[in-house]
């Protein structure tokens, strides 16, 4: 990263201030057990059910006896991961397919756009439920269940930005010189796709966190006594009145988690949107 480059990100606050408390959320996840004083977020008592906020249990308990401090910590550890592990997913294959679509064209165009048409023809999070319904209910499969319905959104983009250099001289120069098929992909394409790309996942981090915890709530993602905060709304949504905190604690913690990604997101945009220039 040259001076230039650098200086664009130190001098923008808001990217900086961002920055900080998403290393902040991602250190809370890392050192959880430490935080959390060694209680087992799985680990319940019944005599301990539904005790309200106290020294004991800063945010209470759950049905179960369950500590919610704890878990919320520990939660954040399988929200984040599982979210980047999503992102990640989504990204390659889109990307790579989208690549593919637009250098080649002809069938293979044709095949990879009609196949991400279809996908994009269904509601997502409908057809993320349909797909994780048949294939189990499981963070593993809520993980597979999204990627499959979003990773046309990245194909149709990089394909987008493929076929504005596909015709160009220097791209006819590279294979006329005899540059291999290999070498044209990742040399020529891919460099100028990956800078929006890169924007557009992490822009889409804190959507595709509420989408696993969608799925989580409405019992497609992780399982009881997976300590995931999707999953704690779900099983405190029957206690909302009678015991408000087993709500309180987990839905502040996606929202505050989403609020900050997407910042992030947002300020990334602003710093390396070529538009910007």
């Amino acid at each position: 990263m040259d001076t230039t480059t650098k200086n664009k990100f130190l001098s923008n606050r808001g990217f900086v201030l961002f920055s900080v408390l998403a290393i902040i959320i991602i250190l809370i996840a890392i050192f959880a057990p430490v935080l959390s004083g060694g209680i087992d977020p799985t680990a319940g008592d019944l005599k301990d059910a539904i005790m309200q906020p106290d020294a004991a249990h800063v945010c209470g308990t759950d049905k179960m006896g369950r500590d919610i401090y704890s878990r919320v910590l520990y939660g954040a550890r399988i929200s984040l991961v599982s979210t980047f592990i999503l992102v990640a997913l989504v990204f390659v294959i889109g990307t790579a397919l989208g690549v593919v679509s637009g250098y080649f064209g002809g069938w293979v165009d044709a095949v990879i756009m009609r196949i991400a048409d279809m996908m994009i023809a269904f509601p997502g999070l409908v057809l993320a439920i349909a797909v994780a319904g048949m294939l189990g209910a499981s963070m593993r499969n809520a993980i597979i269940a999204i990627a499959l319905v979003t990773w046309p959104k990245y194909a149709r983009m990089a394909r987008s930005l493929v076929l504005k250099i596909r015709h160009t001289d220097f791209v006819y120069a590279a294979i006329v010189t005899g540059s291999s098929t290999w070498r044209m992909l990742w040399k020529y394409m891919l460099p100028n796709t990956i800078t929006t790309l890169v924007i557009t996942a992490a822009t889409d981090i804190g959507g595709m966190m509420m989408e696993l915890s969608a799925l989580s709530f409405l019992g497609f993602g992780a399982q009881p006594p997976t300590p995931e905060w999707g999953a704690m709304l779900n099983e405190g949504r029957d206690f909302m009145q009678s015991a408000p905190w087993m709500m309180i604690y987990p839905g502040f913690a996606i929202f505050i988690t989403v609020v900050v990604f997407n910042m992030l997101g947002d300020n990334l945009r602003d710093i390396l949107d070529p538009r910007e220039e």
